[in-house]
């Protein structure tokens, strides 16, 4: 299982790797089918954002819940694992977004051609961040050529007119984009970092608790959706 050699090359021991890809390939997706919130098992799907909707759904089920208390959180441990797994390999949920964009009727050819190269991190919306922000939102380095082009709240549930706004993106360096969008930076109304509790060795990533970022009143919206629901705060901790 690709998973499962993942898991090994992130340095987890092999025991812990076949106790995180058994329980996504077994208990956890008989869960998932038989409380009809997917109709195929995990390892069946491979969109990360499809994964994160499910598990979000498994929280408010009984069993899942016990057993994953009772296993000292091995479950949430292992499906924030698969969705850390599936973020890596995320072209395939790239191209479903891409798909649906050019499938809607309602859309007309030159926005169809805006959004996807709003989607593949090109075209006006990386160069509108990049006219606002003069560089990583975050640190301040200046060099485009190693930044990234983020959505606040991300595309897959954001309208058209959101993913075009700059002011629902942060252009950021590599490791705090992955961050961000992993939900394990968020920023308060102030541009306070806010760092999760669940990620491991935070300064070895670059990131430090008197980081900010400069805000105004059109990012405050999407940083509340992030917040609330990408953020892995004191109360997702037991979900991905």
């Amino acid at each position: 299982m690709i998973f499962n050699d993942w898991l090994l090359s992130k340095g987890k021991s092999q025991r812990t790797a076949n106790s995180y890809s058994g329980a996504v390939n077994g208990v956890i997706s008989d869960w998932v089918v038989d409380n009809k919130i997917a109709n195929k098992r995990l390892t069946d799907i491979h969109s990360y954002s499809d994964i994160k909707e499910i598990v979000n759904k498994l929280e408010s089920i009984d069993i899942y819940r016990q057993r994953n208390q009772d296993g000292n959180s091995m479950y949430s441990a292992a499906l924030k694992q698969y969705a850390e797994y599936l973020f890596d390999y995320s072209v395939e949920d790239i191209q479903d977004d891409i798909d649906q964009v050019l499938d809607d009727p309602e859309v007309s050819v030159t926005e169809k051609s805006l959004l996807i190269s709003t989607r593949v991190g090109q075209g006006r919306f990386r160069n509108s961040l990049i006219d606002y922000w003069q560089g990583c939102a975050i640190t301040g380095y200046k060099d485009t050529r190693f930044l990234v082009a983020s959505h606040i709240k991300p595309w897959k549930v954001s309208d058209n007119n959101e993913r075009l706004d700059h002011f629902n993106g942060l252009l950021l360096l590599p490791n705090l984009d992955k961050a961000f969008d992993l939900g394990y930076i968020s920023f308060t109304d102030k541009g306070e970092i806010k760092i999760s509790e669940v990620i491991e060795s935070s300064d070895v990533l670059g990131i430090r608790g008197d980081m900010r970022i400069n805000l105004v009143k059109q990012h405050q919206e999407y940083l509340a959706y992030h917040r609330e629901y990408v953020f892995e705060n004191n109360t997702r901790q037991n979900g991905v």
